[in-house]
């Protein structure tokens, strides 16, 4: 590995910084069982100039959703669901579904759904299942109405299921990758399976059994002075705080999948069990043949066709049980880097991870950055890229593939 070629990598995201567009990163190349680099570099704090540092504490969004995934397979292994099970088994809410006749059409204009949503439908986003923000029209606002905020929701899981079940559907269950609260269905699913909480089930599944004491769906007081601020980017005005309200006791509703708070050590604890198919210093969530099942591309060349969140996202990946994963890197390299076999999934909030089988690397890159969810902003939302550092993320990446000789350098 040049390091010559990784040592440039900071001087590079600190320029996002000096710029204005990012308070701060913390970015971290693990490989061969070492860290190579890890940078702390900005601020967390920007009023209070606390810097960004190893322990700070991040909302890490969508990159939620593996864990949620995992936990889900876990239970497909002891056999108390299949793939193919439908979700009303457990989810009685989700009977009798209708689908909209367009996707941005009026709300009473349905058929029925040929068929229930399964758990599958589900892991691969594949349900008919919606965000708002990745909706147009009058289901776009529904979401809105129906279910409230995308963060901070102010239902419990069980109201919030009825909610959700009450809109129609985009798409048939099974036509079409459409990204969507399905992974929060998951985790409330999960949860019932279990004869628990779907927060206690993966404290005590997967948190617990692999030391991750920093990652959990609320920032208790004493670890607050730790939580990078959130900021916004508006034109040319310096950076605005739009810090979420900390709660004085955990959330009762706990999203699955995109609720959780971590550290880079935290999330670097995960990948690792990842890249080691499931298993991490005596700790085995799931057997290797699941996590081949899990990375293994499972939308069809037609899905794969369609665009997401308005770019051809699935022209160098695909997309597996909760995770994405490289299929093609020439094609992938348009907007990232990775080998053959690379899997993650990003965050709303610009936050990143890919853990990369053929090199044994994972990349890990953490910021803080809001912006408006919705059509307009899909191409930095389906990167993980946002608004005031749109070209920090490629540099990152490719610059840590540029170092193992694999495409140019850029810096």
């Amino acid at each position: 590995m040049d390091m010559n070629l990784i040592n440039r990598i900071p001087g590079a995201l600190q320029g996002v910084v000096d710029a204005g567009d990012l308070s701060g990163f913390v970015t971290l190349i693990w490989r061969k069982g070492e860290i190579v680099q890890l940078n702390t570099l900005g601020r967390r704090d920007i009023a209070g100039d606390k810097p960004m540092t190893r322990d700070t504490m991040f909302r890490i969004a969508s990159m939620t959703k593996p864990l949620t995934s995992v936990l889900a397979l876990m239970l497909m292994e002891e056999g108390q669901l299949k793939l193919d099970d439908p979700i009303t088994k457990w989810a009685p809410e989700f009977s009798g579904m209708k689908v909209l006749k367009s996707a941005s059409g009026p709300l009473d204009e349905v058929v029925d759904a040929p068929r229930d949503i399964t758990v599958e439908d589900l892991l691969t986003h594949r349900s008919g299942l919606a965000y708002g923000f990745t909706s147009v029209g009058p289901i776009a606002r529904a979401h809105q109405e129906v279910l409230g905020p995308l963060f901070g929701n102010p239902h419990g899981p069980d109201q919030w299921m009825e909610r959700l079940a009450s809109l129609p559907l985009s798409y048939a269950p099974g036509e079409r990758f459409h990204y969507s609260h399905a992974t929060d269905v998951l985790g409330f699913l999960v949860g019932r399976v279990a004869g628990a909480t779907y927060q206690d089930f993966l404290k005590a599944k997967i948190l617990e059994p692999l030391g991750m004491t920093d990652t959990d769906f609320w920032c208790p007081p004493k670890k607050r002075d730790r939580m990078a601020k959130l900021y916004k980017a508006e034109d040319d005005a310096p950076l605005k705080d739009v810090s979420f309200v900390h709660e004085d006791h955990p959330p009762a509703f706990c999203a699955g999948g995109g609720g959780l708070i971590s550290t880079v050590d935290d999330y670097l604890t995960f990948a690792r069990l990842m890249l080691n198919r499931g298993e991490l210093n005596g700790v085995r969530l799931i057997r290797e043949d699941t996590f081949d099942l899990m990375t293994s591309n499972r939308l069809t060349p037609e899905q794969r066709a369609i665009p997401f969140m308005g770019i051809p996202f699935w022209l160098g990946q695909g997309f597996g049980l909760g995770v994405s994963v490289i299929t093609d890197p020439e094609k992938q390299a348009w907007m990232g880097a990775g080998s053959t076999g690379a899997f993650g999934w990003p965050g709303a909030f610009g936050t990143w991870w890919q853990a990369d089988p053929e090199e044994d690397m994972i990349l890990i890159y953490l910021i803080q950055n809001s912006m408006e969810l919705g059509p307009e902003s899909a191409s930095q939302v389906a990167t993980g890229q946002r608004m005031g550092g749109r070209a920090a993320l490629p540099i990152f990446q490719k610059q840590a593939y540029a170092a193992l000789g694999k495409g140019p350098a850029l810096v």
